[in-house]
């Protein structure tokens, strides 16, 4: 097993790609109609499981517990342990850090609008 720091550096560098693409998929404009479609399915669908499936698409929290799942067979990355429950606590570890780092660009991106939106309306009144 590589030594904690290691591991620990690791954690964090995923949760990068992992936060990028959940975030990306679930509200960035260029993904805007396949989320439209599963918004739409995800209500009109008679299965539970086929709302459930397309619900997964437009939830940055539950797409990235799948897109953790993706990583961690990209890279085989194991956290603290190394056996199958490495790979447990490494997506759960992983999972919470992706989605602090979404919840922190989310709280970012309400400002820099904040800020727009002010800069505007002083633009207005001069």
């Amino acid at each position: 097993m590589p030594a904690l720091l290691t591991q620990v550096a690791w954690l964090f560098l995923l949760a990068i790609p992992t936060a990028c693409i959940a975030w990306t998929v679930t509200h960035e404009e260029v993904f805007r109609e396949p989320r439209e479609y599963c918004v739409k399915q995800s209500t009109i669908r008679k299965t539970i499981l086929g709302r459930k499936f397309f619900y997964l698409f437009t939830c940055e929290y539950c797409f990235s517990h799948y897109v953790t799942l993706f990583m961690l067979i990209l890279t085989g990355f194991k956290f603290l342990l190394p056996d199958w429950r490495g790979y447990l606590l490494a997506g759960f570890s992983l999972v919470w850090i992706a989605n602090m780092y979404m919840s922190i660009y989310a709280l970012i991106k309400i400002d820099i609008k904040k800020e727009r939106a002010e800069i505007e309306k002083q633009d207005k009144t001069n």
